[in-house]
């Protein structure tokens, strides 16, 4: 029997890749620190949020150490899909009642704020990557959406969301894939490479004399004045801690009970021909997320190849973060190419890879501090828009530890829902996460009889 190159792509989704998509290893890896060092403040996780962090201190004129357990922009920074969005995509209804109207509206500025942090930041530090300030399109593949997406947008809107409602023709007349039936337009932001940004923010940080040790796992840490993080082969001291280790949190004993680790899976697809490409139209290569449950990302990079994010989460018992390839995930994704994007059926995928974000049970960012000097800072539950907000978070949290709190910060200040003990989180979230792809899969196959 013979198969299709479609059917052995599927059954052999590409290359997995245990550092992304986007980057390579750093061509000057930083050392290993060794001994004992002091500083104003240490940073662990050289991600958007901890470099960010770090480069916001620096100008203040604060000695930052930074702890990177592998090299910088080795978690979700490096491995994400490179949307710069702003509130477009937030669930805005998980946390309305919860936190109130004039509180979420504050939210909603912080989303959108991190979109104009980001473009000022890449301005200011020179940073090239890839940014196609396009906007994001919240797109849907099935009449029986436009429902919640209407929602959604209105209630986003109540909250000072910004965004337009694109009808069918506005979508073709934009030469948005057909595929694609209508969508809600956020005019601000677009796509750039994750891995490219990352870069620059360590090189701009090394630039600014902050001191990033790489391979440097934090073991632990002392409370108190001073705080001392534990290496292997040695220790950084410091007035200040801020643990920007987002999904990796709970995994250093702090935030076990508000913050949920969740796998992520990516694929990109060969180059495209020039003949492929103009059989896509796109001419303004939006970013293109769906509102399934579980929603699909689709997207065009600047070497010309399709990058497909997300489409089936996966949780891992104890909330452990196992660097491996999720080829169930894979096989949905591909799948999903072929729905999305007939006229490129047959295209060979170079590359598949993970990664984990965090989420908390509202789908708000996690950030506060702890310990007994209150000195011990952190940032979690980026809920997959980190590209923005972890940067800006960056910021926030360099002001309040300066003694400035940002309104802004105040504003994520919120009792977190706290998560279930295992098993139960395990049977729970997995239990939810079936019932949403099945949803999800269930509109997919409508939409495969509309052609």
């Amino acid at each position: 029997m013979s198969v299709t190159r479609s059917e052995e792509r599927k059954a052999v989704p590409g290359p997995f890749r245990s550092l992304g998509g986007w980057m390579e290893r750093p061509e000057d890896p930083q050392p290993e620190l060794e001994g004992d060092v002091s500083a104003d403040v240490v940073v662990v996780g050289a991600g958007f949020a901890g470099l960010s962090t770090a480069l916001e201190l620096a100008a203040l004129g604060a000695k930052v150490v930074v702890l990177e357990r592998e090299c910088a922009g080795f978690g979700a920074s490096g491995r994400n899909a490179g949307y710069l969005a702003g509130s477009l995509g937030i669930e805005f209804e998980m946390f309305l009642k919860r936190v109130g109207h004039a509180k979420a509206k504050n939210i909603v500025s912080f989303y959108d704020e991190g979109v104009a942090y980001v473009e000022r930041r890449l301005r200011e530090l020179g940073i090239d990557c890839d940014y196609n300030a396009s906007g994001v399109i919240r797109a849907a593949v099935h009449p029986s959406q436009e429902k919640k997406l209407r929602e959604s947008m209105q209630l986003g809107l109540e909250l000072g969301s910004s965004a337009s409602f694109l009808d069918s023709a506005e979508m073709r007349a934009r030469g948005i894939p057909p595929a694609f039936l209508f969508g809600c337009l956020q005019r601000h932001g677009g796509t750039l490479d994750p891995g490219k940004y990352v870069m620059g923010l360590r090189r701009a940080a090394l630039q600014a004399g902050v001191k990033i040790y790489e391979n440097t796992p934090l073991l632990s840490y002392s409370e108190g004045p001073i705080i001392q993080c534990r290496t292997a082969r040695g220790t950084a001291s410091a007035p200040n801690l801020v643990l920007a280790t987002n999904a990796y949190t709970p995994q250093l004993g702090l935030l076990r009970d508000k913050v949920v680790p969740l796998r992520v899976s990516a694929i990109e697809t060969q180059p495209l021909s020039a003949a492929q490409l103009a059989s896509l139209g796109w001419p303004g290569r939006e970013g293109l997320v769906t509102p399934h449950w579980t929603m699909e990302s689709h997207r065009l990079t600047a070497r010309n190849t399709l990058v497909v994010t997300t489409k089936r989460l996966a949780y891992v018992y104890g909330s452990q973060t196992p660097n491996v390839p999720d080829n169930v995930a894979y096989r949905e994704l591909a799948t999903a190419l072929d729905d999305r994007f007939p006229t490129l059926r047959g295209l060979g995928i170079q590359s598949c890879w993970s990664g984990y974000i965090s989420l908390a049970y509202d789908a708000l960012p996690v950030v506060g501090a702890t310990g007994a000097q209150g000195n011990i800072f952190y940032t979690a539950g980026c809920s997959g828009h980190g590209v923005g907000s972890q940067s800006l978070m960056g910021h926030l949290l360099a002001e309040r530890i300066g003694g400035i709190e940002h309104p802004l910060l105040a504003a994520l200040r919120h009792k977190t829902p706290s998560t279930l003990p295992e098993p139960l989180q395990w049977c729970a979230v997995n239990l939810a996460m079936g019932l949403l792809n099945t949803i999800d899969e269930r509109v997919n196959r409508r939409s495969r009889t509309l052609g």
